[in-house]
Order: C-alpha cells, then structure tokens, then sequence
C-alpha cells in the first residue's frame, strides 16, 4: 500500500515537471511584442451630442508603448472597409516619460490604411501617439477597431487591435450638418458670437429632431391636464357662488391658496412631498395632476366672473317659467357664460402650455429637459432657442384664434353682427282678386274708403273682415 501511494505522488510530479517544461518552451518560442497597442479613440462628430457617427469627418488618436530593445521605424493604421483616411493630416508625438523626443514622420494615406514612416527610428520605451486629423469611419457605423502593421529592425510584425470605438450609423441629418459645416456663409454666421451661441444652423437642425420627443410629451401633459382643470374650476366655481357657507369658504381657500402660491412650490411638494407620505406615482402622471390643479384655480375665477356676468333678468325669466335653480343654472346660465369665457380660457390654456416647463426641474422628460441635456453637451443656447420655436408653433395659433373670437363676440355685444334678411311677403292671385273686389265698393268718402280698404288687406292676409 505505502509503495502504490508512492507510486502516485511520483507520476504526479513527474507531469508537473513536464508541464512547466512545456510552458517554458511556448513563451521562449513566442516572440516578445515591439509595439503593444494602448487604446484608440474617437472625438465625438455628434451634432448636440457625444457620439462618433460615420462618414463625418473626426480625429482618431492612437497610441502604444514601444518594447525594451526595439526601435520602431514604420507603422500601418488600418480600419474596417468603408472608412477612409483619404485627405487627413497626422501628426507625430513621442514621449520619452514627460519628455518629448522631436521625431516627425512622412504619412501616405488611401481610403482604409495609413502608412507612417518615420524620418528617425522611434527609440524603445518610448510612447508613441499618432493623431489622424480628418478621416472618416464607415458611414454603414458599427463597431470599429483599429488593427494594422509595423515594421521594427527591418522586419514586419502585426499590430495587436485597438479596443473596438463605436461608430454610429451616418443618415441624411447628419450629412446636412456635414454640408452646413463647409458652407463659408454658415461659417461666417457662426463667428459672430451672439449669432453663433444662440442662433447657430447646424444646432437648430439638429434640435428640432432631437427635441421632437420632448415637445410631444409637453403636448400630452397639457392636453390631458385641461380637461380636469375645467372639471375642476367649474365646481370651485359653482362652490365660490354657492348659499353655503362651508362649499363657499373651502372653494375661497382652495382658489386663493393655489393662485397665491408659485407652480414652482406646488411641483415641489407633489413630487418630492407625497413619496415622504409613501404615495409614489409615476412623473408624467402626477406632472398632469399638478398642472390640473394649479390650472383649475384661475379657471374656477374665470367660470365664476363668467357666470356673474350674466343679467339677473336672466334669472327672473327662467324662474316665471318654473325652472329651478340647477336647471337654470345649467340650461340657460352656463351655456351663455361658456361662450362668454372662451377667450380668457384659451389664453389660459396658453399659460399652462408653456408652464409645463417647470416640471424639467423635477426631471419629467418635457421638451425643456431634453432642450437643457442638448445644451449641457454642445455647450450652446441654442437648443433653448430652437425650444422656443416648438412653444411658438402652438401658441402663436391660438393667439391669433382668440383674437377672432373676441372681435366677433365685441361686434355682437354691438349689435353690428350679421343679421337675417327679411323676406316679402307674396301676394297671390286670388288675394288680388280680394282687394279688387273691396275696391269696387268703395263709397265716394275717403274716411269710409280707408277703412273699407283696411278691412280688404286684413281679409286678404287672412284676418277678419269685420275687425
């Protein structure tokens, strides 16, 4: 038993030794690497954005460390097909630690390879970075990695590849941008600096794309939000009116609490208050609540100065005929006041739509948020700006609405509105034959004859002869 365990542990050792032997060999085969790839990278060509999109001209930088005992006098950059170097610049930097040692280099470029020789060898352990100007990747994008050759001690080795640099896919956009880039007029624009910060071509195409989104949720937050806010403001309205004294003081609380207090507050309270309470509701939801509520506020006083304006004539009228208070108020009292308010409820409407604003400061995805992101990375004003064109692109309508509608209701309460056309009245044959008939009994006594007359046109239009 001893000598059989004896046995093992000898076999054991015996591969193990043979193993590291093995080892041994493979890495003394294996040549030791002359230029070792450290990264490459991509300067972002994104219009309002951080992105590396394809067919745009951009900067690739790459660097790598050069072995002990190695010289470096040649390399080969190349990329995937489609990409090109056609047209670009290099330039040369090497590092001795933070020393820089002055080697230049003559590049030869065609459409995916670049070729650098140097004009005195690239000294080991040195770093070695090259910083090609003006190329291009592949407009199809993807992932793209640099790969390529070197030659050290006369001979040619490959180059490992570069981490993959993700390449966006190029579209008609931004070859648009790429166009207004070159364009010597568009250039001259932007070196204005208010014109190039606030009003620059390349952002505001872009921005109206990439706004887009958020003007559809501003849209959405608005359109389901008024619909509960006069829901709202016509009962506060109806409350405010009311003989009760406790509906008529919690709508004067309510209605004054809300209108004396910034939207500002309200949305911090709705949105960071009520989850302390454990009531946690989605943003864009409880971004339509509080626009809702704050909105139904001023409507409630809009309805009820609405309602007041109203002639109590009005009142007295529909109580001779035996309506009721609610059915008055409902049949004759509200019709006439919707009519009248419409205006003053537009431009309402106006106000809250721009209001929505505010709720980017709690992070709901509006369109200023997405106007403030796009600013925070291209470092400009003019995605507010290019914002300001999505609000302009409701209100302006609507502004120019409510001024038709309150000269049309101003000409009404003149009385100076179209009015209908009278109509004459047709006599037919058998009415003449009638007249004649009188007029031939007619005495020589024109009083006699007036009245006879008289009788005769009553008759005809079918009163009473002997009225």
């Amino acid at each position: 038993m001893h000598f059989a365990h004896t046995n093992v542990r000898g076999r054991a050792f015996v591969a193990l030794v043979l193993s590291c032997l093995g080892l041994i060999a493979v890495l003394a085969a294996t040549p030791a690497q002359a230029l070792t790839t450290n990264k490459a990278t991509a300067r972002p060509n994104q219009e309002g954005g951080n992105g590396v999109v394809g067919g745009i001209d951009t900067r690739l930088t790459w660097e790598g460390t050069v072995g002990d005992d190695e010289q470096i006098e040649a390399i080969t950059l190349e990329l995937p097909q489609g990409s090109s170097f056609a047209g670009s610049t290099t330039r040369v930097t090497v590092l001795d630690g933070l020393t820089r040692i002055p080697i230049e280099g003559q590049a030869s470029d065609t459409d995916e390879r670049l070729v650098v020789n140097f004009d005195n060898p690239v000294p080991a352990g040195s770093l070695l970075r090259l910083e090609v100007e003006g190329m291009r990747f592949a407009e199809a994008g993807g992932d793209c990695a640099v790969t390529g050759t070197y030659t050290a001690s006369g001979s040619q080795h490959e180059l490992d590849s570069s981490d993959s640099i993700t390449v966006i896919e190029g579209t008609w956009l931004q070859r648009a941008v790429a166009v207004l880039d070159a364009n010597p007029a568009v250039e001259a624009w932007n070196s204005n600096q208010f014109l190039g910060m606030f009003f620059k071509p390349q952002l505001i195409l872009t921005s109206l794309f990439s706004l887009f989104p958020g003007w559809l949720v501003c849209l959405v937050i608005v359109i389901c939000a008024y619909p509960f806010a006069i829901t709202l403001g016509l009962i506060f309205a109806l409350m405010k009116i009311s003989n009760n004294v406790v509906l008529r003081a919690i709508a004067v609380v309510y209605i004054n609490l809300l209108r004396g207090t910034p939207l500002f507050l309200q949305i911090y309270i709705m949105f960071f208050g009520l989850p302390m309470l454990g009531i946690n509701i989605d943003n864009n939801i409880l971004g339509v609540a509080v626009m809702a509520i704050n909105s139904s506020a001023y409507l409630a006083e809009i309805f009820r100065a609405g309602i007041e304006s109203i002639p109590q004539g009005q009142y007295e009228a529909a109580a001779s005929l035996g309506m009721g208070r609610l059915q008055t108020m409902f049949n004759i009292i509200l019709p006439q006041t919707i009519r009248r308010v419409i205006p003053t409820v537009t431009s309402d409407f106006i106000t809250s739509y721009k209001d929505t604003s505010l709720l980017s400061s709690v992070g709901v995805m509006e369109l200023m948020m997405f106007a403030k992101n796009a600013t925070s990375v291209s470092g400009n004003i003019t995605p507010y700006v290019t914002a300001a064109i999505f609000y302009l692109i409701v209100t302006l309508p609507l502004i120019k609405v409510v001024g038709i509608i309150e000269k049309r209701m101003a000409r009404s309460e003149r009385g100076s509105g179209p009015r209908p056309k009278l109509t004459q009245p047709t006599v037919t044959t058998e009415d003449a034959e009638q007249v004649e008939g009188a007029q031939s009994v007619l005495p020589n006594d024109s009083t006699d004859a007036g009245v006879l007359m008289a009788q005769a046109v009553r008759a005809a239009v079918g009163g009473d002869i002997n009225g």
